[in-house]
């Protein structure tokens, strides 16, 4: 169940205005999934279960492989829409621009009338995105949370190659945010078909195997994805979504030969066969077979490169550390060298299992209109997850959040022992993370604390962080929450909703 589902059904709200019309935004809830829309051929349903019974048995072992196969739960997370994207009541919606982010066409026109003149001004701070990126703002009076900005490319067919690369990326890099922000629900338009003149067809293979690959390997976190075409792209889609996404054994089989050649890399992202490059695992060694160079010869070249040399003795700047010797300038450079391969690592990694707890999400802003980043205490098993990867995992999620200032709000509601974070680990984050999430922290609401944390947060905040005590308040109500952050400005789970109810009343 997506998180506005939720959050209206636990508050009872219903998808009327106060003046008693229907919303013109549409529920993704109420859009019937890919698995879900069968053709009809001669009067008989496609997918009715015993024909699916029947063509797994008659599957034959020895028949070709498809490269997307049959794929239940994928299915259910596809949704066709023949619709406007800008009245998708998504996590996020995606606009298709030009480089200024200021293009006029019919898409980026919707989003914009409805979001209202805020979109604009949040764009103009952004000061442009390159083709083939992606960038988000918020989604002000949309029914979306955000949008996702992308630029896609100008298609020519001598420049066909970069074109397709470049259109790979928009996708590619739209679900990369999506999933780094935790998001659930994403609704995609059709990027670069209108006035940037790449052809439908082509465009809806790259779209469609692009999505497919993020959500096999990627695509935990998200419970929905929402093509948004016309009438004229509907048809292709219609065409096309069975060659990716089939709904049976029998359909994967009578999709594989319609299959193009070119269907990527393992990730979709289109392959220049003259532009792949063999890696030697000794690059600039002697291909003649010989093995002279010795692990001692390999050595002597470690330390006497130029980068290596821009380091310095690590060895003694350690021990001047450990004395107390080194300037506070050396210890903040190190600080700094420190955290960046904690974030390269962040960057490299496969934080997946972690994304996909929701235990760390962005949602709106404050009253003082500062980000508001959301940890929920109890969807964070402490002794089944990987410690160091959920590390990763909030360095690589804050690391752009805390370029600027925000907040943060903590969910104990309902943790047990198994959910709470021991002081080394905490300790340990603070040490690592770089200064501007300590500068620009302006506050911490712990919702829903018991006399116990109250007892350890004083401990902590006094003895082993000193400067984030000041920071920390102690939040007993959803009500005293909202003095500081709009009910509408914060995605709040149903369990710490339903806690609050019954145990201070309803807050409305």
């Amino acid at each position: 169940m997506l998180w506005y589902i939720e959050f209206t059904a636990a508050l009872g709200i219903s998808s009327m205005d106060p003046l008693g019309a229907r919303s013109q935004f549409v529920c993704v809830d109420t859009l019937p999934t890919w698995d879900q829309l069968e053709e009809t051929i001669d009067g008989k349903e496609e997918g009715e279960s015993y024909q699916r019974e029947e063509a797994e048995e008659l599957t034959d072992v020895n028949s070709p492989v498809s490269p997307f196969p049959f794929r239940e739960d994928i299915n259910r997370k596809i949704i066709l829409f023949n619709g406007d994207v800008a009245l998708l009541n998504c996590t996020a919606i995606v606009n298709t621009s030009n480089e200024t982010l200021t293009d006029k066409n019919p898409i980026s026109d919707s989003i914009h009338r409805h979001a209202g003149p805020e979109l604009r001004e949040e764009l103009f701070k952004l000061k442009g995105c390159r083709t083939g990126e992606a960038k988000m703002t918020e989604g002000f009076n949309l029914a979306a949370r955000f949008v996702l900005h992308t630029v896609g490319p100008k298609y020519k067919q001598k420049y066909r190659t970069a074109a397709e690369s470049s259109l790979y990326s928009c996708y590619r890099n739209v679900m990369q945010l999506a999933k780094e922000h935790g998001m659930s629900s994403v609704g995609l338009c059709v990027v670069s078909t209108g006035k940037r003149g790449y052809p439908i067809a082509d465009a809806t293979h790259i779209t469609l195997r692009t999505v497919r690959r993020f959500l096999e390997y990627h695509g935990e976190s998200l419970e929905a994805v929402v093509f948004a075409v016309s009438d004229n792209e509907e048809a292709v889609y219609r065409k096309l979504l069975p060659l990716y996404y089939p709904r049976s054994k029998e359909e994967e089989r009578a999709s594989l030969p319609l299959l193009p050649a070119d269907i990527g890399n393992a990730e979709g992202e289109p392959v220049v066969l003259e532009r792949q490059i063999r890696i030697t695992e000794k690059p600039g060694s002697l291909e003649d077979g010989s093995e002279h160079d010795s692990e001692d010869s390999d050595l002597v070249l470690v330390g006497n490169h130029a980068f290596a040399k821009m380091e310095g003795d690590v060895d003694k700047q350690r021990k001047l550390i450990l004395q107390g010797q080194l300037s506070e300038a050396s210890q903040q450079k190190q600080h700094q060298r420190n955290y960046n391969r904690w974030l390269c690592r962040a960057r490299a990694e496969d934080l997946s299992d972690i994304a996909a707890l929701k235990a760390l999400y962005q949602t709106g802003v404050d009253r003082c209109g500062r980000t508001v980043m959301v940890v929920v205490g109890r969807n964070i098993p402490v002794t089944l997850i990987d410690v160091e990867k959920a590390l990763l995992y909030f360095i690589h999620v804050m690391d752009h959040i805390a370029v600027k200032e925000y907040v943060m709000v903590y969910f104990h509601t309902l943790t047990g022992e198994h959910n709470h974070l021991d002081t080394d680990f905490l300790k340990r984050l603070y040490d690592i993370v770089d200064v501007k999430f300590k500068k620009n922290l302006k506050a911490f609401y712990f919702v829903h604390p018991s006399f116990r944390s109250k007892v350890s947060t004083w401990f902590f905040t006094t003895f082993s962080v000193p400067g984030v005590k000041e920071k920390v308040h102690h939040i007993e109500t959803l009500q005293q929450l909202f003095t500081c952050i709009l009910p509408e400005q914060i995605d709040i789970p149903p369990f710490v909703l339903e806690y609050d109810t019954r145990m201070n009343g309803s807050w409305r």
